[in-house]
């Protein structure tokens, strides 16, 4: 086993609900294992046919938000750290900050896609106009400014428990 591992489902039928469970390595970027389900008894079972050695050596497991993966971590990778993927965490958080966009009533794509995107990757002008929707509610600069810093926490080389104490 890695010291670097990934969990993660799939579906093997588009909308059928027929999940899959997949391992990769994060350090190789290659499939360990496929499972053929996705219950966390199942993939307990499948994960601790590796060596105990093996599953101890795992310093980092990364998962998606599902309330299963904790579990199959804690009893299958005892010394592992459970890391959230950004994606998921950045989904809940623009789709929060997109929600206090629409309640000011600040429709249309230019406005979403200023709030949405990182700030460094926008155009002077586009941050000129960042900046003034910004302007227009405290709320919205404060949830902003609060995406930005999470951003730069996945970004930056700070340990889980850094980043924790960060946030």
């Amino acid at each position: 086993m890695p010291k670097r591992d990934r969990l993660d489902e799939f579906s093997r039928r588009k909308g059928q609900g027929n999940l899959a469970t997949i391992v990769t390595d994060l350090d190789k970027s290659s499939l360990l294992e496929v499972i053929d389900s996705h219950k966390s008894d199942d993939i307990i079972t499948a994960l601790k046919q590796q060596p105990q050695s093996m599953r101890e050596q795992v310093e980092e497991v990364s998962v998606d938000m599902w309330g299963g993966f904790p579990k199959v971590i804690r009893e299958v990778f005892p010394n592992a750290k459970v890391v959230i993927y950004r994606f998921h965490v950045q989904k809940i958080v623009n789709k929060a900050l997109n929600k206090i966009r629409l309640k000011l009533d600040l429709k249309g794509l230019k406005n979403r896609y200023l709030l949405m995107s990182n700030s460094r990757n926008l155009k002077a002008q586009e941050q000129q106009e960042l900046a003034g929707l910004l302007h227009l509610s405290p709320s919205l600069a404060i949830a902003h400014e609060l995406k930005a810093e999470l951003i730069s926490i996945y970004e930056s080389d700070i340990t889980p428990l850094g980043g924790i104490r960060k946030i």
